[in-house]
């Protein structure tokens, strides 16, 4: 089990970017979530083999035809065991992104 969390910057909110990444990663079998954060950047965390994960990663660079992705950081962690993928509301503005418990939304 290999784990990713990415934050991505750039025109990726209001363009389907969370339910795209959502159906690209149940597509692939991969577990996780993915919310807009307050700041207009969206963050996502992607589980499962670390071949698909890195190709998840990898196609945060791009997302949906709509959106326009300027910047991509990654970042590893222990793997939480998640066993489904889901999108998240958005944070209250003072929560920092990565503050997230993965039990709930």
């Amino acid at each position: 089990m290999y784990r990713k969390r990415v934050i991505v910057s750039g025109d990726v909110q209001g363009v389907f970017y969370r339910d795209t990444c959502r159906a690209t990663a149940e597509a692939q079998g991969v577990n996780g979530w993915v919310r807009n954060l307050p700041d207009g950047r969206v963050e996502a965390v992607f589980e499962g083999e670390t071949g698909i994960v890195e190709q998840l990663v990898d196609w945060a660079h791009e997302g949906p035809p709509t959106a326009h992705v300027e910047k991509v950081e990654d970042f590893e962690e222990e793997p939480q065991g998640l066993t489904a993928f889901e999108v998240r509301p958005t944070p209250p503005a003072e929560q920092a992104p990565g503050d997230a418990p993965d039990s709930g939304p």
